[in-house]
């Protein structure tokens, strides 16, 4: 890694060309410019998941630390190539004014005529696509479940803004839970009158599931707590009998139907890296999260809606016991 000291983006551009031609491949092969706008805290680990998502997915990988936005505007950079990198790296602080507009540097250094991707692995703007290295991208992943603070309310913003392209990893880590889920209606064509889920009290990837049981079956789905880790039970209930699915130790689950044995079913937690990889396959619109979505923002306003409703009485209530 070359440390650059009050650069700009034509000195991380050069460097990059440096890099390169010191790894002896003038061309790297890489697909894409992935972004991840993350804290100095958090960058070493980020830019830790992003190498081993770039295995699959061979990117240039422009880490971006937004700093002190007072002062004079300051542009420190780290570049390199190798050290288990499959593409080319430059890790980015940003400080003073250049802060309020990091588009400007990150515009320049990306790759031409390949898709964008920025990953907030924390706390994500309330709006993706209007953020400034947002609207870069054809891809914008959040993840609810990174937020430091109020992840619940941080997924429902995310689903109250949605639009064409953004997507969050609490999404991503249901994917084997809703493939089992589905299989299991196409072996039995049983018809579901309701459902459950039962997970961490605070699971943005559990509140997801709900919405998606609810949405696609039309049945109510309860939502219980437990101890965790993550999700450790999904039950639908038939005419017939439960189908179920059990796991508590976030590794192995045990699959429950009517009339068949039970079985064993690994579905073990993934991490970051897998999760990651995982989004950065697919840069068109992904439907079924836009529906479900759209269905928890909607289940959210109308919560909201009774609260407000039931405000004035509670408040005329009052006003009469006083009298």
């Amino acid at each position: 890694m070359i440390e650059l000291t009050d650069t700009d983006s034509a000195g991380i551009a050069a460097e990059l060309v440096r890099a390169r031609i010191r790894a002896g491949s003038p061309a790297m092969g890489m697909v894409m410019t992935l972004i991840i706008v993350v804290d100095e805290d958090e960058a070493e680990e980020a830019m830790h998941v992003a190498r081993q998502a770039a295995h699959e997915h061979p990117a240039r990988v422009l880490g971006v630390i937004l700093g002190d936005g007072r002062g004079t505007g300051v542009v420190n950079a780290q570049v390199g190539t190798g050290s288990g990198w499959s593409g080319e790296t430059a890790l980015i602080r940003l400080k003073g004014e250049v802060v309020k507009h990091p588009e400007s540097v990150v515009l320049p250094l990306l790759l031409p005529d390949s898709p964008v991707a920025v990953w907030w692995p924390n706390d994500p703007p309330a709006d993706p696509a209007a953020d400034p290295l947002g609207r870069l991208s054809q891809r914008r992943i959040t993840d609810a479940a990174g937020a430091t603070r109020a992840r619940s309310t941080v997924l429902q913003t995310q689903c109250a803004r949605y639009v064409r392209g953004n997507t969050d990893l609490a999404w991503t880590r249901i994917t084997p839970w809703r493939a089992l889920l589905a299989a299991a209606l196409d072996q039995q064509h049983l018809k579901v009158t309701a459902a459950s889920v039962e997970a961490e009290r605070v699971s943005p990837s559990a509140d997801l599931l709900v919405a998606w049981l609810a949405d696609r079956l039309g049945v109510e789905v309860s939502r219980r707590s437990s101890g965790g880790p993550g999700i450790t039970e999904v039950v639908m209930e038939t005419a017939e009998g439960p189908i179920r699915i059990t796991r508590s130790d976030g590794r192995l689950a045990t699959f429950s139907s009517p009339d068949r044995p039970d079985r064993p079913i690994a579905l073990k937690r993934r991490e970051l890296p897998a999760l990651l990889a995982e989004e950065l396959r697919r840069l068109d619109e992904d439907d079924v999260y836009a529906a479900t979505a759209r269905y928890l923002t909607r289940q959210a306003d109308t919560k909201t809606a009774k609260t407000s409703t039931k405000a004035p009485r509670k408040t005329a209530s009052r006003k009469k016991a006083r009298r």
